[in-house]
């Protein structure tokens, strides 16, 4: 998303804007907006799932949630929670289930600083230090935001599964080698799925409205009951931290 935005909004200038949503934008609809109104775009950037739009005065949030999408030159319809006329074009942050979050802040809130080192720039050193200070299973773990940013739900099961570690492992437990295998195919499956623009399984689109294609190489995501594309054994679907956890009970070791 990030990518394929920044080419569009950076040096570009806000003339207006619109926020809908009290549940999106949690501050007040009409002092954001009257905020927003004349500030240039300096950067676009993200850490984990999170993008920051920095401004020549401030920073624009925001966080996707489940079902955000940011839309370049996109109509707003009836689920359009945000718009940003630019002086190019129209930014369009639409949201049917408004978890996401779209903010503006003077100065960058702690909160949001708070959040564990990218999945993309931690190095492996970090990666199992920080592993071997924390307990729990390790499917858990990597969805936890504070250990690393940027691992979802479909990610988490795909790297797990391309470095042969059942998601009930102990994080403390797993191996330094297994660690370092681990790390190499979070920073492979998340690359992949980049290139691929993403996975599209409900509601996910880029920024030009159109789908990604990660979903068509999911190895265990989604695939419960259907053969493991290593072995032939069917796929098990369980839940860990709330969430469906896919893999493959001969191919993944606890």
């Amino acid at each position: 998303m990030v990518r394929s935005l920044a080419p569009h909004l950076t040096g570009r200038t806000i003339e207006g804007a619109e926020v809908y949503s009290h549940r999106v934008t949690r501050g007040g609809l009409i002092e954001t907006a009257k905020r927003l109104a004349g500030r240039v775009i300096q950067r676009v950037r993200r850490r984990g799932k999170q993008i920051f739009i920095d401004l020549d005065r401030g920073v624009l949030y925001v966080h996707l949630g489940m079902t955000g999408k940011l839309l370049w030159n996109g109509t707003p319809g009836k689920y359009a929670r945000a718009v940003l006329e630019l002086d190019n074009g129209t930014l369009v942050y639409d949201d049917i289930r408004q978890f996401g979050r779209v903010e503006f802040f003077e100065t960058m809130p702690k909160m949001l600083e708070r959040v564990g080192p990218d999945a993309l720039g931690v190095g492996f050193g970090e990666f199992h230090a920080r592993l071997k200070k924390r307990g729990g299973q390790i499917k858990a773990l990597l969805l936890n935001q504070s250990f690393v940013a940027g691992v979802g739900n479909i990610y988490a099961d795909e790297m797990l599964f391309a470095a042969g570690i059942h998601p009930r492992a102990q994080a403390r437990r797993i191996s330094k080698k297994r660690a370092e295998i681990l790390h190499k195919n979070l920073i492979a499956v998340l690359e992949a799925a980049i290139h691929h623009r993403g996975s599209s399984i409900s509601d996910y689109v880029d920024s030009a409205g159109e789908p990604g294609s990660f979903q068509n190489l999911h190895a265990v995501y989604g695939r419960a009951g259907k053969p493991c594309p290593r072995c032939g054994a069917p796929i098990r679907r369980i839940v860990i931290a709330q969430r469906g956890t896919h893999y493959c009970a001969r191919c993944q070791r606890a």
